[in-house]
């Protein structure tokens, strides 16, 4: 590993353990050259790349990260602790590459992140569900409210975020 301070290529592992539920290896490291520490997380790569079909037909492999930079626009200056975001987007990567194969669209996708985020902050989840659902009047926003207002929260069976 390459010491991100003096980017030699000589360290120690000092601690290893499990973290996000054992999905990934987290080792702690110090460098032999500058006697600095830093954190590594090691994460399962999945051999088979699930492709992601987006709303043109174009297709592109399934990128956590997308769905992570989503959860920071639509969150962002609310308070939604960044731990929450991540177990979202763990959540459904999981959720994902358990339940398809070689292919998911991306309305699939968004619909997960929306059921788990209507959990967390419905101001967020409005926020997400207009670019998802590209909302283009006021009058899209409205319908939107007034359905989040009649339907019961936890309408889909999940295990807490918290």
């Amino acid at each position: 590993m390459i010491c991100p301070f003096c980017e030699k290529d000589n360290d120690k592992v000092i601690d290893s353990r499990s973290a996000e539920g054992g999905r990934v290896i987290r080792r702690r490291r110090e460098c032999v050259g500058c006697a600095r520490r830093f954190t590594t997380y090691e994460r399962v790569e999945h051999t088979t790349r699930l492709m992601v079909i987006k709303k043109d037909g174009s297709r592109v492999p399934f990128g956590r990260e997308n769905i992570a930079r989503g959860l920071a626009a639509a969150c962002g200056k609310r308070p939604v602790p960044e731990d929450v975001k991540v177990r979202i987007v763990d959540r459904v990567e999981e959720e994902v590459h358990r339940e398809f194969d070689k292919e998911v669209e991306s309305s699939e996708i968004g619909r997960r992140v929306m059921a788990l985020l209507r959990e967390v902050d419905e101001v967020a989840y409005i926020r997400f569900a207009s670019e998802h659902e590209q909302f283009k009047t006021l009058s899209d926003f409205v319908q939107e409210i007034q359905q989040m207002a009649t339907r019961p929260k936890g309408d889909r069976k999940q295990q807490s975020l918290f």
